[in-house]
């Protein structure tokens, strides 16, 4: 982690994840950028989802998830910051010349090479089936459906670690602490994700949230009862509703299960995830 002299307020505060890793000096591959419209959480004109809008321009990266090009090796030329996710990325070159961005694992370093393929070295940054991958290995980007590129495990420090290969499925512990059954063919890549520190990050000032798009919230016991079940009452108030907080539509807010009791993935979890209350 770097702190800094406490020059102003806001940097007494600021503590910055390690980004070491990263290459300097170095530009994004303009082939692989794509312009991001900010549609600040809005569809078809009305807020879908509150507290986004403003922020930096930015320009999203074309990440490959996949797999399609297998037994091919490729060699790292750079480690870099992504605006778009919490996790670094870093841009591939393959022996036949053409570039991609890929999620970069902790300890990948310029000029390493990695490869996918059903059966590779168990090297950081490698890519292979699971039924291939020992039991313990902790992976990442991992795919659902084989083919399909790589759905779970992609945020910053992350790792699922493989407990098991037995009838067709590999056996994985997700970050969650949900213990899940993935199809053997469905491939991964070794290693755990950069950037471990993010989660402790200060930003240090309010200012630097709206630069991500992110815009203020407003307690809802600081409303009026018309806009929050939370509003009113004279002074401060709790919240004394009898089954406890609530959201601005009037559901309940904590310790209520919001997964669908049929959902085709059920038969899948062996274990389910940790439960967060509060």
């Amino acid at each position: 982690m770097k702190t800094y002299k406490p020059l102003t307020p806001s940097r007494r505060a600021m503590i910055k994840a390690d980004d070491s890793q990263l290459t300097r000096g170095v530009s994004p591959l303009k082939s692989l950028l794509v312009i991001k419209k900010s549609k600040a959480g809005r569809s078809r004109g009305r807020i879908s989802v509150r507290h986004k809008g403003g922020g930096h321009k930015s320009k999203y990266r074309i990440l490959d998830f996949g797999t399609d090009k297998m037994n091919i090796p490729a060699r790292i030329v750079s480690i870099e910051y992504d605006p778009s996710r919490s996790a670094f990325i870093a841009l591939i070159i393959y022996k036949d010349g053409e570039k991609r961005y890929i999620l970069a694992p902790q300890g990948l370093k310029v000029g390493d090479e990695i490869m996918a393929a059903e059966l590779t070295p168990l090297n950081i940054g490698n890519r292979m089936i699971l039924k291939n991958i020992p039991v313990g290995t902790f992976v990442y980007n991992v795919e659902l459906i084989p083919g399909q590129g790589g759905k779970l495990v992609r945020s910053a420090g992350n790792s699922a670690q493989v407990m098991a290969v037995e009838g067709g499925y590999a056996h994985l512990t997700l970050p969650s602490g949900e213990v899940r059954m993935i199809l053997e063919n469905s491939m991964a890549s070794i290693g755990a994700l950069s950037n471990p520190e993010h989660k402790f990050e200060n930003l240090g000032k309010a200012g630097r949230m709206r630069w991500l798009g992110v815009r203020p919230r407003v307690r809802g016991t600081a409303m009026n009862p018309c806009d929050h079940p939370h509003g009113g009452g004279e002074g401060r108030a709790p919240i004394g509703l009898r089954k406890g907080p609530k959201t601005p539509w009037g559901k309940q807010a904590f310790g209520v299960k919001t997964r669908k009791r049929k959902k085709y993935s059920e038969k899948f979890i062996i274990k389910r995830r940790k439960k967060h209350h509060g």
